[in-house]
């Protein structure tokens, strides 16, 4: 069993194991009290209005804030009231969570692609009695609710107007009276495995949270210029996390959900760093290698991309020579600018999660002037567990453990976190909190990994989708899905071969970059090398031996993946099960 303790705070305060952390204030409305009283003028948050960013001050911020906090107290909203809401990531949101928790509401996220009746479930188990949703067109909850978007009788106009006769010393003894210990948020799990799970995490584990993962990343939070656009859902805790630290160190925070507008918004906002998943990453680099191999200029770019990642590589083994070192000047003029354009041009950092990205395309990025920090952590654990920081990242790793947080390896190789921002149990569900969580603290993540000799934590995947071939060989899908899919024509995929006697793959095809019909052999070659790459880095044993390419995508919407982009294995082993049985035909 491998321990590795990261002992005091994030100011190097001593603490006693497993504590919460040296914590000065009771909730995380103090973020925006300490901002007021220091930075008033200057930006909090800023929307997108259609045609420019309208920024709004920490005191425009605070305002809007205690106006729809009064409106909330004075229609009933009582300590511990769980409040739903169902939104775009957009600054109404983050103004209603800070709201909500100003007079001590529990907000429950509900993303905007749950069905109704998945909704319906959340809601009830969560007891949830008030909601918000963005406009009127929006399911009936079925409880008191409130649109973002104007209608008559029911929008946060409405709210503020109720709320104007409210005292503002009865709403301060309110705010006042929230401890570290009381819930902020229910998050529920994406439910890639089975039904969902309500993760209450405190003030407490919030503030834990942003304050060791801002600490470990003070030149990524804390830059004079620090800026950042979130458009992943705020349903996600990954992206609440970013809000809250936002506002915690003085970030400016641009929030949009024109994902399919975000190279434009790069442009018009430059953020310093932005929070995203994998996957967006590879499709910036496939869409740059495409656009040049459709001007005859494909071989350029695919030097300039090798310079990159020689470069990167270089960087940890005592420097690159001349020679690389001219390559990559010539490169960082003519082709590694149109890349970086891609995210506004002003990007130093990409902070990533929710899946592992490979070290070809960490190296490429890095080499090109963007530093990929990869971190690692769950929902029960209030986001990251692990953070690769700009003074220490090492590629193929999500890095370190924050301040305060003790990791280990189990035995079965199950990755153990102990810590503050560890959550004490599911919502309405003793048995799955029992199952995962110690008496002591221990919380059991799922995830198979290792700690090296310097305490770089490496994921080596999903415990519960270990496959064990007919042949007894325990095989990690992770290793192969994630290099098969980083090539340009590849979706998704899957792999499978759970009692089977040997391992195969389904692939979905990524339509942007393949426009030819899915039985081109050129295509079916295509895979074939990004299935043979896969294997070299496994066993015999291990490698993949037949793929089948489906016809159709995984998306959201057809319920094969989650908010946040993860498969849902379950149902797609159950809905291509005679796919997958007809691989193994011999």
């Amino acid at each position: 069993m491998v321990v590795f303790h990261r002992s005091g705070d994030a100011e190097g305060r001593p603490q006693r194991a497993g504590s919460l952390p040296y914590v000065t204030r009771g909730s995380l409305t103090e973020d925006v009290l300490e901002r007021l009283r220091a930075q008033p003028d200057s930006t909090a948050i800023s929307r997108w209005t259609g045609e420019t960013w309208e920024d709004m001050s920490v005191q425009q911020f605070h305002e809007a804030i205690t106006d729809l906090a009064k409106g909330l107290l004075a229609a009933g909203v009582s300590p511990g009231d769980r409040m739903a809401l169902q939104s775009r990531t957009r600054a109404e949101w983050t103004l209603l969570d800070y709201a909500a928790w100003w007079v001590g509401a529990v907000t429950v996220p509900l993303y905007e692609t749950w069905s109704p009746e998945h909704v319906a479930w959340v809601i009830d188990d969560a007891g949830a009695s008030w909601a918000v949703v963005e406009s009127e067109t929006a399911t009936d909850l079925g409880i008191p609710t409130w649109t973002m978007e104007p209608r008559s009788g029911s929008d946060l106009a409405d709210l503020v107007d109720v709320g104007r006769e409210v005292d503002s010393n009865d709403l301060e003894s309110r705010r006042a009276s929230i401890s570290a210990d009381d819930v902020a948020t229910i998050i529920y799990t994406s439910g890639t495995t089975g039904t969902p799970k309500g993760c209450p995490l405190t003030h407490g584990n919030l503030v834990a949270e942003v304050d060791g993962a801002v600490g470990m990343l003070s030149e990524v939070f804390e830059s004079d210029d620090a800026a950042t656009l979130l458009f992943l859902p705020l349903a996600h805790v990954f992206a609440r996390i970013i809000q809250v630290g936002a506002i915690r160190s003085g970030v400016r925070l641009g929030l949009t959900s024109d994902v399919k507008d975000l190279p434009e918004r790069f442009e018009t906002f430059q953020p310093t760093f932005v929070l995203t998943i994998p996957r967006v990453l590879e499709r910036i680099f496939n869409t740059a290698s495409q656009r040049a191999y459709a001007d005859n200029r494909g071989g350029f770019f695919d030097r300039a991309a090798q310079t990159a990642i020689g470069y990167s590589r270089a960087i940890d083994r005592g420097g690159p020579g001349p020679a690389l070192r001219g390559r990559h000047a010539f490169f960082n003029r003519t082709v590694y600018p149109r890349v970086r354009a891609a995210l506004g041009g002003h990007v130093r950092w990409v902070i990533t999660g929710g899946a592992p990205l490979g070290e070809r395309m960490a190296h490429f990025y890095r080499g090109i002037g963007i530093t990929v920090l990869e971190g690692y952590g769950l929902t029960e654990t209030s986001a990251a567990i692990t953070v690769n920081t700009p003074e220490s990242n090492r590629i193929g790793t999500v890095g370190h453990p924050l301040p305060q947080t003790e990791m280990r390896v189990a035995s079965s190789g199950e990755l153990e976190v102990r810590g503050p921002q560890v959550f004490s149990g599911y919502w309405n569900d003793s048995a799955a909190t029992e199952a995962c969580l110690s008496p002591d603290g221990w919380f059991a993540t799922g995830d198979l990994g290792d700690i090296d000799e310097d305490g770089f934590v490496r994921i080596l995947g999903r415990r519960k989708e270990v496959l064990v071939t007919a042949g007894g060989k325990n095989v990690s899908p992770a290793v192969l899905e994630d290099r098969i899919r980083a090539h340009p024509y590849v979706s998704h995929c899957l792999v499978v071969g759970d009692g089977k006697p040997f391992v195969a793959a389904l692939v979905t095809i990524d339509t942007s970059n393949w426009t030819g019909k899915l039985s081109d052999p050129e295509l079916e070659s295509a895979i074939q090398s990004a299935v043979d790459e896969a294997n070299s880095v496994v066993s015999q044993a291990e490698a993949v031996r037949k793929f089948v390419i489906l016809e159709d995508d995984w998306s959201e919407e057809n319920g094969y993946l989650t908010p946040s982009h993860k498969v849902v294995r379950s149902a797609i082993l159950s809905d291509f099960h005679d796919t997958v049985e007809a691989l193994f035909v011999r």
